[in-house]
């Protein structure tokens, strides 16, 4: 693995690349980075060009300003693109990466042959949610730290905080050393995305999504209603929001299965 950066709108940029074959972009939620997606990222570099990449104000990447909206991180993505003179690109996103993802189909559909969104959804933030992100915003500005180790321990059930508690603790440290405004920036734009349900039904490229069953950030009966009418594939992992953790195994096989099949 190769630990890249380049210079975007007077920011580092900051992502890893490993080997050879067609591309492959791997987009972290939030609170994460490019690490979540070590294991995956190591699996699939044995025939494929694989990138992870640090979203704005996560890892190593700096911010860019007080709101980071979705177009902004896909524009951050489309700069790594250029780059490293990318094409017929395989997009993965958990999560905010989804949303990334999408927003980054919607803007340079040319350049992407398959996306394949992950305990994430199209749908925009609900009024509900929008509330619960200004309240977040207002915790993090008293006690950023509180804030981060509650969010992410409540993704995960009390057994499973038992099972992979190493794994959650050492996301909870690099959570710990993202700037407060990285974090700030991103709900805010998070909070005011656009709903980008229209591609899943007139996208020119691949859609393919991956649910878990115990998704209490995005309950599965909600996520699967935006399906309807849609010809998408899906697969449904016993996991919960934090698949990569909670079921990690399942979810490698699911992403072999959508990343190798070929368009029909």
């Amino acid at each position: 693995m190769i630990h890249k950066s380049l210079t975007y709108k007077n920011i580092a940029l900051s992502y890893c690349e490993q080997g050879q074959g067609e591309p492959i972009i791997f987009l972290h939620g939030f609170l994460a980075t490019a690490n979540m997606w070590e294991y995956f990222t190591k699996h699939f570099s044995r025939t494929h060009q694989v990138f992870s990449v640090d979203l704005l104000g996560h890892g190593q990447s700096e911010c860019l300003g007080y709101i980071h909206s979705m177009e902004d991180m896909a524009d951050a993505v489309y700069a790594i693109v250029q780059e490293n003179q990318l094409e017929n690109l395989t997009i993965v996103g958990h999560s905010m990466g989804g949303y990334v993802a999408l927003a980054f189909g919607e803007l340079y559909p040319d350049i992407v042959n398959k996306i394949i969104l992950v305990a994430s959804t199209s749908a925009a933030d609900s009024a509900e949610r929008k509330a619960n992100r200004d309240r977040s915003i207002s915790i993090i500005k008293k006690n950023s730290a509180t804030f981060i180790k509650m969010a992410l321990s409540n993704l995960f059930t009390d057994e499973n905080r038992i099972n992979h508690h190493t794994e959650i603790d050492n996301a909870i440290i690099q959570a710990l050393q993202l700037p407060v405004q990285g974090v700030i920036a991103a709900l805010e734009g998070m909070k005011e995305r656009t709903d980008r349900e229209v591609l899943l039904h007139f996208a020119p490229y691949t859609i393919n999504m991956i649910f878990g069953e115990y998704d209490t950030v995005m309950p599965l009966e909600n996520t699967l209603q935006q399906l309807q009418g849609t010809t998408i594939e899906h697969s449904i992992i016993k996991g919960g929001h934090m698949l990569h953790i909670d079921s990690k195994e399942l979810l490698l096989q699911s992403l072999d299965t959508f990343i190798n099949k070929k368009a029909e």
